[in-house]
């Protein structure tokens, strides 16, 4: 596997099994751990230097968002990306944050405005330099700050909660699919219409984004059958032109 490092593991305040978490999201969502790829409890350890509870730990998290299927006596495994798992995500982000950006276009507030220009403007950087990972964390900071924007951040976590299946799809749109020059302009469409105070226009800017992960799924499934569960081709057409 060409993971990445988790430095200070020890030292940090944090869980070691919420860092474990985090470093195995990332890993999975970036394809650096591909689905269908065992993950073995006593490797992580040995790698991190830590005991194998708090793998364990991290392992049944990732499990409850979707990510790894553990099978008993036969190991961990990274499951392949389940379209009906993706729309289903879609769907649950879909009617959070369109009534999202409908309360921070109401609130206008300067304070956050400012911060998601910031956030566009580190975006627009990313773009320049071709960095897909760094695109990507602004992607999500960037939904965040409207949540924040709305003042309701804990749509967000639960919208979290719920996207693990969807960010692989969405990790690999922007290198294939979806270009980050597409993704950038729908951010900008989304802030002007909240920055203008038009509920109607933040409502419509974010359904638009958040649709047009319905037309690159057959598209990226058909491309990449291998990262899919089998049998959800036909699926993922049906729910693109619906």
């Amino acid at each position: 596997m060409d993971l990445l490092s988790l430095p200070e593991m020890a030292s940090s305040a944090e869980p070691i099994a919420r860092r474990l978490v985090d470093w195995l999201r990332h890993a999975i969502v970036t394809m650096r751990i591909r689905p269908g790829e065992k993950l073995s409890e006593q490797d992580l350890a040995r790698r991190f230097g830590v005991s194998r509870q708090p793998v364990r730990e991290a392992f049944i998290k990732l499990a409850e968002s979707g990510l790894v299927r553990v099978l008993p006596q036969r190991g961990t495994m990274v499951v392949k990306i389940s379209l009906e798992a993706v729309e289903d995500a879609r769907f649950i982000r879909e009617a959070i944050e369109c009534a999202v950006v409908c309360e921070a276009a109401r609130r206008n507030d300067p304070r956050a405005l400012a911060d998601l220009r910031g956030n566009l403007d580190l975006a627009a950087e990313a773009l320049t330099a071709g960095d897909q990972e760094r695109f990507f964390s602004l992607d999500e900071d960037f939904h965040q700050h409207l949540a924040a924007a709305a003042g309701r951040p804990n749509s967000w976590r639960v919208v979290e909660e719920q996207k693990a299946q969807m960010d692989r799809v969405r990790y690999l749109d922007m290198s294939d699919a979806i270009p980050m020059k597409t993704v950038m302009a729908q951010h900008l469409a989304i802030l002007s219409a909240v920055e203008s105070g038009d509920e109607r226009a933040a409502e419509n800017a974010m359904r638009v984004h958040l649709t047009e992960i319905l037309v690159s799924l057959p598209k990226l499934a058909a491309r990449w059958p291998d990262l899919f569960e089998a049998g959800e081709n036909g699926a993922a057409g049906r729910s693109a032109t619906a």
